[in-house]
């Protein structure tokens, strides 16, 4: 009875560990880079960047890293109501960068999401020299 028991048990936690590893979602990163393949992610550039704010966010374990990211993302909010509303202000795009700079900074997280955030930092540098040029 003991070894039925036993072996019960066994066949249960490996078919809950098998159905979590298969509950898992695709690879975000992965999932990020079919994201920015070709050139239609212009139009919804802040979009993912805010997703990958949020990413980072998911891993950040408060105090300093979390005060960043959140102003980050209220910045990044208030440039994306003002374009909506068709008004450009390079003050606003250049206090998201320089805040996600301090990010990237400053921040505690692994290395690949530092580089992602850089890249995003990239784009919006160029969205600065070009943004007459792009939908948003």
């Amino acid at each position: 009875m003991r070894k039925i028991l036993l072996c019960s048990t066994a066949v249960t936690a490996f078919l809950m560990l098998a159905g979590i590893a298969l509950a898992q979602p695709p690879d975000w990163y992965a999932h990020r880079e079919e994201r920015y393949r070709g050139e239609q992610w212009r139009g919804h550039m802040f979009a993912e960047v805010r997703e990958d704010l949020d990413h980072v966010q998911a891993a950040t374990f408060g105090g300093r890293d979390e005060f960043r990211l959140v102003r980050t993302k209220q910045e990044l909010n208030e440039l994306q109501s003002d374009l909506t509303a068709h008004r450009y202000s390079q003050v606003k795009l250049d206090q998201v960068i320089a805040t996600m700079q301090r990010v990237v900074a400053d921040n505690r997280m692994k290395p690949r999401d530092r580089d992602i955030l850089n890249d995003d930092l990239q784009r919006l540098r160029d969205y600065r020299e070009h943004h007459e040029h792009w939908q948003h």
